[in-house]
């Protein structure tokens, strides 16, 4: 007993298993796309033999089969068990105590400052009782009478003056003291907050002091990916910011941790599918034939959209009218309009169903506030993604090609300026970062290094980029440790997390498809997209300095490239027009013939060249009676299967180029078409 008495006195700050509640601090928290893990270390003193030992001060949605305990070398665990404790009185706000002994100190200061003004006016008492000069007893002369005067005059005037500044500093700190007054009030009147408690029961062979990892999950927290997609200027590359909106809220803030954002999302039911053999046999004529496959999961919720709009298509790409777009569980909910364009507010709620006659239903998580949708079960034929708005950028005039910034003959004789993720640092030289710190390094040179920074900038600006993030990929998710500690309080709202920046290579193109819309739209589009991670997110587009809007990266619709729209130009113009052919023959026998041929002019007002990528189609049939033939499609190039036409053209300033195709279509007299 007496050694147990000395261990304890030899570590002090240790709490003894016999106090049954113990502390714990957060650590780190790996933050899934719907989930967390909490881990959390305690220390604590066991004796010989069973103890049971309250961990206090956790969340309230903690998943108690999600409970792990490491740390705990030779002691033994007998038993484990979660609860919510509604009585106990939270340490809801740190800042309690703290607002307390201020109202205290704030009190007693005010005393003594109107003991201050007490003293003072009994001297002016003082001094007022005696002020009369009585010439009973002696003679005073002018001059001693001039004398006491001024000294009256005087030492009244400053008591009156310090009075009147004392007074000022009381009423400044009852201020103060008010307002402390109320924020305790709201404070002490705020409903408690419930408590989750772990209670293990610890089995040692010897009384030792452990030092114990808590490890489980939580609900009521996330992460939804989101980007800024940067451009200066055309042909340039594009800078991707990959970023993070965490959100939590557990119950329990989660001050200065280390947080990793993982890809994945536990899940309570993981087993994997199972295929039968299917027998046929004779069934109802109403009977459902199919069952579409259980779509691939990854849309995360995203708990700041509180507005929704999209377009929803059919598998040729056509609008979809009249589509039932309701937030899930619940009646709440729109229509798609003519041209298969939607808008929901979304208060509340977490999934929107989708639901058309002839479609499958399809239920998708609240990921975005864009949210377009393709009423077919499979979306493996889309090649690309389109993501509209502009972006801006640093100038960039040239990249280096490894890390080596030392040695500045390729910018001038003198030393450049070095820039570490935005932050001038004198002084720098090779070796000061570690290679596999930096992420990019940009040199900025001339006008461009000029412009940006002055005078400094004259020898040349290296701006070098850090890895915000190390990633580390498993079997089934990747993992991004933040390299920076974070303050993430259970209030639902978004922190924002830089996990990495990426330099893009692109191809920049004019984009036209005057059936649909005949604006021309700048586009930029790039490969390789793959090695980043990327998941589906809105993303915020610049271009030349100007900001936009938004739209959504969507990767699990990408097969090969992604294209962004950078915006529309007004200095060039594209118009279609139908040729009209009055000597055709509307009828033959029994079908009706139309004959259509479509004009396109290009016209370049730009004062440089341009690449302009147009488009338009060719309809196709889908039923035997309706015939499309006489094809005529001129220097297009023409895909059969899907009755695309492409003209890729070359626009000197100020030119205009006219493209045209025609085609017939023969269809039952008495029958319509849309054609």
């Amino acid at each position: 007993m007496k050694s147990l008495i000395a261990f304890v006195v030899l570590i002090p700050g240790l709490l003894l298993a016999n106090d049954l509640k113990i502390p714990s601090e957060i650590k780190k928290v790996t933050v899934y796309l719907s989930g967390a893990e909490i881990t959390r270390t305690a220390t604590c003193l066991l004796k010989e033999g069973s103890n049971e030992v309250v961990f206090t001060g956790l969340s309230h949605k903690i998943d108690e089969s999600s409970i792990q305990v490491s740390g705990l070398n030779a002691v033994s665990i007998l038993s484990i068990a979660y609860d919510i404790n509604y009585l106990e009185k939270s340490e809801s706000d740190p800042l309690l105590k703290q607002w307390e002994d201020q109202f205290i100190q704030l009190e007693h200061e005010i005393a003594l400052l109107k003991n201050q003004i007490h003293g003072l006016e009994e001297e002016e008492k003082v001094i007022t009782t005696n002020r009369m000069v009585s010439t009973d007893n002696q003679a005073l002369s002018l001059e001693k009478v001039k004398e006491i005067s001024q000294y009256y005059r005087e030492r009244i005037t400053a008591i009156k003056n310090e009075i009147f500044e004392t007074n000022l500093k009381i009423n400044e700190l009852r201020l103060q003291t008010k307002a402390l007054q109320k924020q305790l009030a709201e404070t002490n009147n705020a409903p408690e907050k419930e408590q989750g408690e772990i209670t293990i029961t610890f089995d040692a062979p010897i009384a030792t002091s452990l030092s114990v990892t808590l490890k489980y999950l939580v609900n009521d927290a996330g992460w939804v990916p989101n980007y800024n997609i940067k451009s200066t200027k055309l042909n340039a590359p594009l800078k991707l910011a990959y970023k993070a909106n965490v959100y939590q809220n557990t119950g329990k803030d989660w001050d200065n941790v280390n947080v990793i954002l993982s890809t994945g999302n536990p899940e309570y039911n993981i087993s994997k599918p199972k295929l039968e053999a299917h027998y046929l046999n004779f069934t109802s004529a109403y009977t459902k034939r199919y069952r579409p496959s259980q779509k691939k999961k990854g849309y995360a919720f995203n708990p700041s959209v509180k507005k929704v709009a999209g377009t929803v298509t059919d598998a040729s790409g056509q609008p979809l009218p009249g589509v039932s777009v309701i937030i899930k569980g619940t009646n709440k909910g729109t229509q798609t309009d003519f041209d298969g364009n939607y808008e929901l507010e979304v208060p509340f709620g977490q999934e929107l169903s989708f639901s058309y006659l002839g479609m499958h239903s399809q239920e998708v998580p609240l990921y975005s506030s864009i949210i377009n949708l393709n009423m077919e079960e499979s979306v493996e034929s889309l090649e690309e993604v389109v993501v509209i708005g502009y972006g801006a950028s640093g100038a960039v005039s040239g990249r280096a090609p490894g890390i080596r910034v030392r040695g500045t003959n390729s910018i001038s004789s003198n030393e450049p300026l070095y820039i570490i993720d935005g932050v001038p640092i004198d002084g720098f030289t090779e070796g000061d970062l570690d290679a596999n710190e930096i992420q990019s390094i940009d040199i900025l040179k001339g006008a461009d290094a000029s412009a940006l920074y002055g005078s400094r900038g004259v020898s040349g600006v290296v701006v070098i980029t850090t890895k915000k993030s190390s990633t580390s990929e498993g079997a089934t998710k990747t993992e991004f440790a933040i390299k920076k500690s974070y303050s993430i309080p259970s209030d639902n709202d978004i922190t924002a997390i830089e996990i990495n920046t990426f330099k893009l290579p692109a191809t920049y193109e004019y984009f036209a498809t005057p059936i649909i819309n005949e604006n021309v739209f700048l586009t930029a589009s790039f490969s390789n997209w793959e090695q980043h991670q990327l998941l589906p997110g809105e993303a915020n587009i610049y271009f030349e300095g100007t900001y936009a809007g938004k739209t959504v990266l969507d990767p699990y619709t990408t097969k090969k490239e992604m294209v962004l729209s950078l915006g529309i130009d007004p200095n060039i113009t594209v118009t279609r027009e139908q040729e009209r052919n009055f000597k055709s023959k509307s009828f033959t026998g029994s079908n009706r013939i139309l004959d259509r041929t479509y004009n396109l002019e290009v016209k370049n007002n730009k004062g440089i060249a341009i690449d302009l990528k147009l488009v338009d189609r060719i309809p196709k049939s889908q039923q035997k009676e309706i015939k499309v033939t006489d094809v005529v499609t001129n220097t297009a190039d023409y895909d059969v299967k899907k009755g695309l036409l492409t003209w890729k053209m070359e626009l000197q300033p100020q030119e205009t180029k006219t493209e045209s195709f025609s085609f017939q279509v023969k269809y039952p007299r008495g029958r319509y078409i849309s054609l």
